[in-house]
């Protein structure tokens, strides 16, 4: 009878944050596939778990499947892990795992920590809709295209980001999104855990030394046209187009275009009023 293969949540900082299915499953399997065995042997350690452990990440899973397959078609059951959190989401584990269905395999979730879920619950942010999306591109010009698809969405929306692109990643937002509020969860669960919700350009004046892994919370695009803001003086206008140049990476025709959708104008009469207020 072939063995199951289990996707065990594991914690994601707070090395309390495991159930107690996870723990006896780790120490019932024949092999633990880790995405990273140092920082797995941690969590072992901790609970004096002396299962063997086996590396599993996205430069090795292709050719190690088949070996685990095997091993399952014997009748050993695998667990499956990441570094944190749940497998599979933005982390190794999909090929694993669709190998083992096609070879008529149990799998089985054992579930427990997520940070995307984390960040949502404790955001405050009316989530009946969320949106998962990952990692956002490393590269700005594709980040940003990605961005743009996202800037209309009508469901709270949440990705992760790495400490050294966080602050490119919240300009690009300021600009395609406007000063839209966010939740931005760093390192949580963790010694120095932290998690901030205002707008976005608040979020650029504090993250100023990003240290850690971020989880940003984004709240849903507002559709309705009958809700713009209304029209402010044109000094405040410019004001408010000096503080997008200031903290976003965006152009001058880009900023000019979210100040008029979050006004409910055309750009070109964003332009001109713009015009008009620098010359007075």
């Amino acid at each position: 009878m072939p063995g199951i293969l289990y996707v065990v949540a594991t914690p994601i900082g707070n090395l309390e944050d495991v159930t107690f299915r996870a723990i006896r499953v780790l120490r019932e399997v024949a092999v633990i596939a880790a995405e990273d065995t140092r920082r797995t042997a941690r969590l072992l350690q901790h609970y004096s778990i002396s299962t063997p452990t086996t590396s599993l990440h996205e430069h090795n899973e292709r050719a190690r499947t088949p070996s685990l397959i095997s091993r399952l078609a014997r009748g050993e059951s695998v667990a499956l892990v990441s570094d944190a959190g749940t497998p599979v989401v933005s982390d190794p584990g999909a090929v694993l795992v669709a190998a083992a269905h096609a070879a008529g395999i149990r799998v089985e979730p054992v579930p427990g920590p997520s940070a995307a879920l984390a960040a949502v619950s404790a955001s405050g942010l009316q989530a009946e809709q969320v949106l998962f999306v990952g990692f956002p591109p490393s590269r700005a010009v594709a980040r940003k295209r990605w961005l743009e698809k996202l800037r209309d969405e009508p469901r709270v929306i949440v990705f992760f980001e790495a400490p050294h692109r966080i602050r490119g990643t919240l300009a690009d937002l300021l600009v395609i999104f406007g000063d839209r509020v966010v939740a931005i969860g760093r390192e949580l669960t963790k010694a120095f855990e932290e998690l901030v919700v205002s707008p976005i350009s608040v979020h650029l004046e504090h993250f100023t030394e990003p240290k850690g892994e971020f989880t940003l919370v984004v709240s849903a695009a507002d559709l309705d046209p009958g809700t713009q803001a209304e029209l402010p003086a044109v000094d405040t206008l410019v004001r408010e187009f000096g503080e997008l140049t200031k903290n976003a990476a965006g152009t001058r025709r880009e900023i000019v275009k979210v100040l008029a959708e979050r006004y409910g104008i055309s750009a070109r009469d964003m332009y001109r009023l713009l015009e008009s207020g620098k010359q007075d």
